[in-house]
């Protein structure tokens, strides 16, 4: 059994009914998903630690299958890990997908953001009075670029081509529909910053923030 296959074992031992559901879970496409149950393309690095954080799955197990598939004997009898995780670090030092670049520091469980990616600090001061340096805001992965929600914050990541960006920027609708304006909230930030879509590499919508004294 390879790690596609294995992935489609775990799918079943955590409940999950539909690929549809399994994929919102991953925060994929669930074309994405499909391709990899059809064994299409590989189980990226990034899959394979959203389900060692969120689902407490053994990675060594999915990769070559050494040992148990969870490192718990029941992994929340199919629900998710309570919480998610906290990385302490700013986006200058992100160079790929969230998950992907840290170990989370630890889980927060909040109730109201447990459906979020990730809860990154506030570097800087270009969305203040929006979000100030120090706080702590809570992101959910976007997949659908053709559905966004115009004039609300998100953590944008683009590739090289659009100079690697990494920052925290409230999106407009551009003209041009394959592109999307950037802008700060913080008035002292002047100037908008345009960018195509297909540069992106990944894109969080900001749910909201929390205080120190919850994690």
């Amino acid at each position: 059994m390879n790690e596609n296959r294995r992935l489609k074992t775990l799918m079943d031992l955590l409940g999950f009914k539909t690929q549809k559901d399994f994929a919102a879970a991953l925060n994929i496409k669930q074309g994405s998903l499909s391709d990899i149950l059809r064994e299409r393309i590989h189980v990226s690095n990034a899959i394979k630690d959203k389900l060692e954080l969120k689902f407490d799955v053994n990675k060594e197990w999915l990769e070559n299958g050494s040992g148990k598939p969870f490192f718990k004997k029941n992994p929340g009898g199919g629900n998710p890990k309570e919480g998610v995780p906290y990385f302490d670090m700013s986006l200058s030092d992100i160079k790929d997908f969230i998950v992907e670049e840290e170990r989370a520091e630890y889980l927060v469980n909040y109730l109201p953001f447990n459906d979020c990616t990730a809860y990154l600090p506030v570097y800087g001061d270009s969305m203040y009075p929006k979000y100030a340096a120090g706080e702590i805001i809570a992101v959910k992965e976007i997949t659908n670029l053709e559905i966004l929600q115009w004039g609300e914050a998100y953590v944008v990541m683009t590739d090289e081509d659009s100079n690697n960006l990494r920052t925290i920027k409230l999106i407009f609708q551009h003209r041009d529909n394959t592109k999307l304006i950037l802008r700060s909230s913080n008035p002292n930030f002047k100037g908008d910053t345009v960018i195509s879509k297909k540069n992106i590499q990944s894109l969080y919508i900001i749910k909201g923030k929390i205080t120190r004294n919850i994690i």
